[in-house]
């Protein structure tokens, strides 16, 4: 009988220790439910606090660009809305990949990137071992800008539209010539030249400015660039703007139309400006970031300073920079395809 009631006491003692072991691992599982209940809150609570020190815009452009117009123009009101000041850093030169450097080296969601998208786009086609893949190192947030790029003549030609131009260059294979950035436009341009069968020269400079006066002297015969660019010799009557690469006729300059609308849609192209984060930036984050961005900019300063430095302002979050980036980058390998580029 005592060996009989040992051996119940065991079999209770087994099922009571069942029991606390099973109410213990209980236990932990509701505690680690609770931590994490409680640390989603908080997770969210650090990030609308966003920003908690100094923010910093990497820029591929010097001070006076349009890109960087546009930065000082949003920096100086978001400093106000965000409670932290906003340091504009120009990393000019290398093709944008200075910049692209010191962005992705730092690391840090309080660390973006600024640009016109069209210097990063062409890279894969451009250079060799390329650093960075565009797509998968950075992270969409805002959608600002759109560059408007012109196509310009001297007023001396006397050339009355682009179709007359092309008329004009096909007449004299080789005889003509153009300055054009490198980059996207320049992959534009060339893309213009295999659709319709020309012969253009280049000529290049180290920046596209110097070609101004060599273009109102017809030095050079056409130039493909931002209008910001040919504004001061379209406004004095020495460069005459054929057509614009926009999609849409730009509501600052009404009388100048599109390339499509000329007949020449090889020419179309939207110059993309917007705002960057590293990969790792959380889409919430992004999007309350590109929400802050398209509410300062319903200020009607914004838009006409922007106007007037040659863009069109283009409001919208990460998922509309998104779309765009890719647009732009599937125009870039259709071009590139024209003209049998093969990615380095």
């Amino acid at each position: 009988m005592g060996n009989q009631r040992r051996v119940q006491f065991n079999r209770i003692d087994a099922r009571v220790g069942m029991g606390e072991r099973d109410m213990a691992h209980t236990r932990r599982t509701f505690s680690a439910l609770f931590a994490a209940s409680a640390l989603a809150p908080l997770a969210a609570r650090a990030q609308e606090k966003w920003p908690t020190r100094p923010v910093r815009w990497i820029l591929p452009f010097g001070a006076g660009s349009g890109v960087d117009v546009g930065a000082r123009l949003l920096t100086e009101r978001l400093a106000a809305k965000w409670g932290q000041p906003i340091i504009v850093d120009n990393r000019p030169g290398g093709d944008g990949i200075i910049a692209m450097t010191a962005f992705l080296n730092a690391n840090d969601d309080h660390v973006l990137l600024y640009c016109g998208t069209g210097s990063y786009t062409v890279h894969p086609y451009e250079i060799e071992n390329l650093p960075y893949q565009f797509q998968r190192d950075l992270a969409p947030i805002a959608h600002v800008a759109n560059t408007v790029m012109a196509i310009t003549t001297p007023a001396s030609m006397q050339i009355g539209s682009l179709k007359d131009f092309v008329a004009l260059a096909k007449a004299n294979p080789g005889k003509l010539n153009a300055a054009v950035p490198q980059g996207i436009s320049e992959l534009v341009f060339d893309g213009f030249v295999k659709s319709e069968g020309l012969e253009i020269q280049k000529v290049p400079y180290k920046d596209v400015v110097q070609a101004v006066p060599d273009l109102v002297e017809s030095r050079i015969n056409i130039m493909y660039t931002s209008y910001a660019v040919v504004r001061p010799i379209a406004v004095a009557g020495t460069g005459k703007v054929l057509a614009i690469g926009a999609q849409s006729r730009v509501a600052t300059l009404p009388a100048i139309p599109t390339a499509r609308e000329a007949g020449v849609p090889s020419f179309e192209l939207d110059g993309l400006s917007g705002l960057f984060g590293p990969a790792k930036m959380p889409l919430a984050l992004r999007q309350k970031i590109g929400a802050d961005i398209v509410d300062v900019m319903k200020d009607p300063t914004i838009t006409e300073r922007l106007a007037a430095s040659g863009q069109t302002p283009a409001p919208g979050g990460p998922e509309d920079l998104g779309a765009a980036v890719q647009g732009q980058i599937d125009q870039v390998d259709a071009i590139a395809k024209l003209l049998g580029m093969q990615k380095k």
